[in-house]
């Protein structure tokens, strides 16, 4: 069945993988973005635009008031870890501001589902155990708080107004699209395997391992990366799930590898070694996170594409070195002057 939905955050690299995802479903699909991290050029041209703010309540209404939606995904929050131990309040602040905006204006427009991209950021430092829906919340960041705000909002907006969401844990998004549109363009980029790619092609400097001391095999941080078209289709099949009712969903692959791991891997598949400076832990990084994906693949059948890091590595090396300056050099220059 054909159905109409509004992807707040649709410029940005996971939203815009979802866009194409929509498009190619069958769906209509308006992007609300502000560009602020995202990219025009990475909004599939088949869906609509609309050049917008979540702090903007008459915006909202505007874009809400224009058709009739079946649903919401919102990928709009400010999402730098680091960043958010430097400057807390502008998280605690912002990210639950703008999703209260916006499940306020769901409300008042009749939209009765909202899929929210959410973090495995809520469960702190937790074991090297995979990680599933039951395990202790409890933030490792001010990031990871202003997410865990957003998710007691949407609960009460199910148990007041009925507003069904689902909620998608999901560990370390990697990778680009298989047919080479759409990658990770970040400005300034601070993820892993784009750094380390740039890295080992010589277009920056040494990449900078932040800690080698945690209680790992390697003394390096341990993650549980999942390709972002694997967390496109989790995005469309939780938003039929929640046609039922609301839910909570760990997405990764069940397996975590270590910045070293995944330095080692980047080298081997580009074929240069990845250049390397060590530098201390930063703040709100927990020494393991690790998905247990038994709930999603279980409840909404859910099955991962890329399964290995290889492959995830594999696809987003070959955007890089296709599109060298991202969405172009317009893009960083508008980075630039913001």
């Amino acid at each position: 069945m054909r159905h109409r939905y509004l992807v707040v955050g649709g410029a940005g690299y996971i939203g815009s993988h979802l866009v194409a995802g929509l498009i190619a479903s069958g769906h209509d699909c308006t992007v609300f973005d502000n560009l602020q991290t995202g990219h025009r050029a990475a909004v599939a041209p088949e869906a609509g635009f609309v050049l917008g703010d979540l702090a903007d309540p008459v915006a909202l209404d505007t874009v809400l008031s224009s058709a009739r939606w079946d649903g919401v995904f919102h990928l709009a929050d400010l999402s730098l870890v680091g960043e958010s131990m430097r400057t807390p309040m502008r998280y605690l602040t912002i990210n639950p501001g703008n999703a209260g905006r916006l499940i306020d204006a769901c409300l008042r427009h009749g939209v009765s589902r909202l899929v929210y991209s959410s973090t495995a950021n809520l469960f702190g430092e937790a074991s090297s155990a995979p990680i599933d829906e039951s395990a202790p919340i409890s933030p490792a960041s001010a990031y990871g708080e202003s997410k865990l705000a957003v998710e007691r909002m949407l609960l009460w907006a199910d148990r007041v107004h009925g507003l069904h969401s689902a909620c998608l844990r999901f560990f370390n998004a990697a990778g680009a699209d298989p047919l080479g549109r759409y990658g990770e363009a970040h400005f300034p980029e601070t993820h892993l395997i784009p750094l380390a790619i740039d890295a080992a092609l010589g277009r920056r400097p040494p990449l900078t391992l932040y800690g080698a001391d945690y209680p790992t095999p390697d003394g390096t941080c341990v993650r549980d990366y999942i390709h972002v078209s694997d967390l496109v289709s989790a995005h469309l099949l939780a938003m039929e799930r929640i046609a039922l009712a609301s839910m909570r969903f760990n997405v990764g692959l069940g397996r975590g590898y270590s910045v070293q791991e995944v330095v080692e891997t980047v080298g081997r598949i580009a074929g240069r070694r990845v250049p390397l400076i060590t530098a201390n832990r930063r703040q709100g990084d927990p020494a393991w996170l690790v998905a247990s994906p038994a709930r999603i693949m279980r409840e909404t059948g859910w099955r991962p594409r890329f399964t290995t890091l290889d492959e995830i590595v594999e696809t987003a090396l070959l955007w890089h070195r296709n599109n060298p300056d991202g969405y172009g050099r317009a893009a960083v220059q508008h980075r630039q002057i913001a």
